[in-house]
């Protein structure tokens, strides 16, 4: 049947083009969907939405600090995370802070591949925990995505705080 629009022009091969065109695009669409890499990643998402799912809640904040509430026990995994840029020559970082006496050598950081420096606590949730990071033993740094800062009782200074909550509390 030919078609005809308000200028009794007729397009049928405007028609026939377009069916072409989702006919391309249908079948690419399916390439895509096989496509090994596809695969990998697709399965990589469910498996990490199943894990996350069954045993913790995971809270990203830009990913420099990470909470993961556990439902095993009353606790909030911290992930801290102090970006090298924040200390591009450090010789040693450690995070001191309530959850360890504030005891500059206890918790060194680890530095990671691409500079930055990482620490994991198991903190007692419902708590707030006052912390700083401390750079070569010399210059203190504050978390840049804490929940909030509080003055310090020592100058002119304020420490980052971390806000360990309760799942149901989120």
């Amino acid at each position: 049947m030919i078609e005809q629009n308000k200028t009794g022009r007729i397009f049928i091969l405007e028609k026939l083009e377009k069916m072409i065109n989702d006919l391309k695009w249908r079948n690419l669409a399916k390439d895509e969907k096989e496509n090994p890499a596809t695969l990998k990643r697709e399965t990589a998402v469910k498996n990490m939405d199943k894990e996350a799912s069954v045993s913790k809640q995971i809270i990203k904040r830009d990913a420099r600090i990470t909470k993961e509430f556990l439902k095993t026990r009353k606790a909030c995994r911290v992930t801290f995370r102090l970006p090298g840029s924040a200390a591009p020559d450090a010789k040693s970082v450690c995070i001191v802070g309530e959850f360890n006496n504030w005891d500059i050598h206890a918790n060194p950081m680890e530095k990671q591949e691409n500079g930055d420096y990482i620490a994991v606590f198991d903190l007692e949730s419902g708590r707030e925990y006052q912390f700083r990071y401390l750079i070569d033993e010399s210059r203190w740094e504050n978390d840049w995505n804490a929940d909030k800062y509080v003055k310090s009782p020592y100058g002119d200074s304020e420490n980052s705080v971390i806000i360990a909550l309760n799942e149901g509390k989120i």
